[in-house]
């Protein structure tokens, strides 16, 4: 014979078993969004290391109405919609966003105008500091080969990498509030101080490679 609990713990079961099955099809709705925004903000950046800019812009695009179609889990479940595979998502749209911008020469979005959280949108822009880092290396073995102006270009981004660095130096709240961001700040620092001195023994060899040249024009031309 039922309990006088039975209906009570009937509809306690329901209950539990709908708002689970809610969060179940969010949470594999959130995982297919955010392999998919990942994949395509990864072909957005290698875009812009080939200067194909259009095309960086058009997956950005893709990637930015997959986020915003899975929008609904941020009312429904927040818990999911800030689970760590929905923020590296938007950390990664982040990344290719601003790296596209700087690359460019264009503004810097915000996180405001991206429709990020502070965490995942600072996160994104410490691993820009990466990307330029590659794009800095990639300009100097082709200034190596004769391309012109690729050494001021590096300056500036290596600026740009100062300035972001200098800001995210400036954020001191604990791991759980910024998503990690000290240990990715620390990790962009080392990258930072590499491509520091990458440049530096680049500009070094330019310099003497111009006085090299000089000195034979000038013995050439006495």
């Amino acid at each position: 014979m039922p309990s006088r609990y039975s209906a009570d713990l009937t509809e306690i079961g329901n209950r539990a078993i709908e708002q689970l099955t809610s969060r179940n099809r969010d949470r594999e709705e959130g995982l297919a969004v955010s392999r998919e925004v990942i994949r395509l903000s990864a072909n957005a950046i290698r875009a812009v290391h080939r200067s194909d800019f259009s095309e960086a812009r058009r997956l950005i695009d893709a990637a930015q109405s997959r986020l915003q179609a899975a929008e609904h889990i941020r009312t429904g479940n927040p818990l999911i919609y800030n689970a760590g595979f929905m923020n590296d998502a938007r950390k990664e749209y982040t990344e290719a966003n601003v790296t596209l911008a700087v690359i460019s020469g264009n503004a810097i979005p915000t996180a405001e105008e991206l429709g990020i959280d502070p965490p995942a949108y600072l996160n994104g822009i410490a691993e820009v500091i990466g990307e330029l880092r590659r794009y800095i290396l990639d300009a100097l073995r082709k200034e190596s080969t004769g391309s012109p102006n690729s050494v001021e270009r590096c300056e500036e981004l290596m600026e740009v990498m100062d300035e972001i660095y200098g800001v995210l130096v400036t954020v001191d709240f604990p791991e759980a509030v910024t998503g990690g961001l000290r240990h990715t700040t620390d990790a962009m620092r080392a990258v930072l101080e590499r491509t520091r001195g990458d440049l530096t023994i680049a500009l070094r060899q330019r310099a003497l490679e111009s006085r090299l040249a000089a000195w034979q024009e000038h013995r050439a031309n006495p």
